[in-house]
């Protein structure tokens, strides 16, 4: 199986993978305890975690960090991650932000039912963690996946959306090459999933260093989730197109992505840009797919910019 990988692997690596993905030592990187202590010193704490069941029937872990009347901000992670793919960056957040991090449906430690992993039904779990919250509108920040499910609530739900950050995003997955490529090797997948397997994809998604341990998390994470849902997740990313519909969205947006994206080209990130009226793109250099780990605080800072500006 890792044969029919390789392929897939040699166009990520082609395309995003540059220097040595574990380093510790990396630059714009802080460990995550040093990180959040210097936080805690500007009145910070440690993220709380907690569980909810939904209208939609699914029951999503979360964290939350924060002061509780603080502008609300929801992240959500990208394909077979968690929320601990912001654990470099909740540190550094401001406390001002009433922040939650999500595990999605499922991912990470939320229930993983046996129907449906369409982005309309990420989007509904979405707007359902909002009315269980007690939160009118919100700022959305997704990864990937993620950044296909905010923009799906944003254009299902537009009043429930204050604004949103896009990172590694493009108009949509549909006919995108790698994803079909990687769909191949998915659909192949049986119990357990090979680890090797999620090693060598969740590694090929870096350019920049990242921490060796950050590494580790995430594949410890992505070795929760079954076949089923590395399939279904997949299938129902594809599967959605709403391209000819990102004109319509009119909440302020601020698009992040790296000039060595190993998922979505430089061309795509500049499509969703002009896609989304008025909205902001910013290009990280000598960066890959997830510019929110490999500069963690380069994109705090940009987004909490962001957020003070709404």
């Amino acid at each position: 199986m890792l044969r029919a990988l390789r392929p897939l692997l040699a166009v990520l690596l082609f395309a995003g993978c540059g220097p040595d993905v574990a380093s510790d030592s990396a630059p714009d990187l802080v460990s995550a305890p040093a990180a959040l202590a210097d936080s805690d010193r500007h009145g910070g704490s440690n993220p709380r975690e907690g569980s909810v069941r939904l209208s939609t029937g699914v029951t999503l872990r979360y964290v939350e960090q924060g002061r509780q009347d603080g502008p609300v901000v929801v992240l959500l992670h990208g394909y077979t991650d968690s929320h601990h793919t912001w654990d470099l960056d909740l540190p550094r957040f401001s406390r001002d932000f009433h922040i939650y991090a999500l595990d999605q449906r499922g991912h990470g430690d939320s229930s993983r039912p046996a129907c449906c992993y369409t982005q309309q039904a990420f989007a509904k779990d979405v707007v359902a963690f909002l009315d269980a919250k007690r939160v009118s509108r919100a700022v959305l920040v997704g990864h990937s996946m993620g950044s296909f499910i905010a923009q799906q609530v944003a254009l299902d739900f537009p009043n429930r959306v204050k604004g949103l950050v896009l990172v590694g995003s493009a108009p949509t997955v549909a006919g995108n090459e790698v994803a079909l490529g990687l769909k191949e090797v998915v659909d192949t997948l049986t119990d357990p999933v090979d680890p090797a397997f999620i090693h060598e994809f969740q590694a090929s998604t870096f350019y920049a260093p990242i921490p060796a341990s950050y590494l580790n998390t995430l594949v410890s994470e992505s070795s929760k989730l079954p076949a089923r849902v590395w399939q279904d997740a997949l299938d129902g990313l594809i599967a959605e197109d709403h391209s000819s519909r990102l004109g319509r969205i009119r909440v302020p947006t601020l698009i992040i992505g790296g000039d060595h994206d190993g998922f979505f080209s430089v061309a795509e990130q500049r499509a969703l840009a002009r896609a989304i009226r008025g909205s902001k793109y910013l290009l990280y250099p000598e960066t890959g797919h997830a510019p929110h780990a490999e500069r963690p605080q380069r994109f705090v800072n940009d987004v909490q910019q962001f957020l003070e500006c709404l």
